[in-house]
């Protein structure tokens, strides 16, 4: 899954176990993506909910270089503009607005 997220765009942990079948498993990807090594997964590009950016094998400050590179937004320890970083896009609910 965390191959699938393009340059430019990020995704959660939470998002990441919905997506591999297993919802509810957020905490147990970020206990696998800790030791994980893999060459060529972009693991900087999940990050914890609500935009924040998360650990990053100790070091989120490559984290948050590597994401800026991509031109993903980070202000301090969170990404801007979330829901626009976010993949996979969802579409927005719409509500109601009629009037009786």
């Amino acid at each position: 899954m965390v191959r699938r997220i393009p340059v430019g765009r990020v995704t959660t942990y939470g998002e990441v176990a919905r997506l591999a079948g297993t919802p509810g498993a957020a905490r147990a990807v970020g206990n696998i993506m800790k030791g994980a090594r893999a060459p060529g997964v972009p693991y900087h590009r999940v990050i914890a909910a609500g935009g924040r950016l998360g650990g990053y094998g100790g070091n989120p400050g490559l984290k948050r270089s590597l994401l800026v590179a991509e031109g993903v937004t980070v202000t301090g320890t969170r990404v801007r503009q979330f829901e626009h970083a976010m993949w996979p896009t969802r579409p927005r609910s719409r509500t109601s607005n009629s009037r009786t």
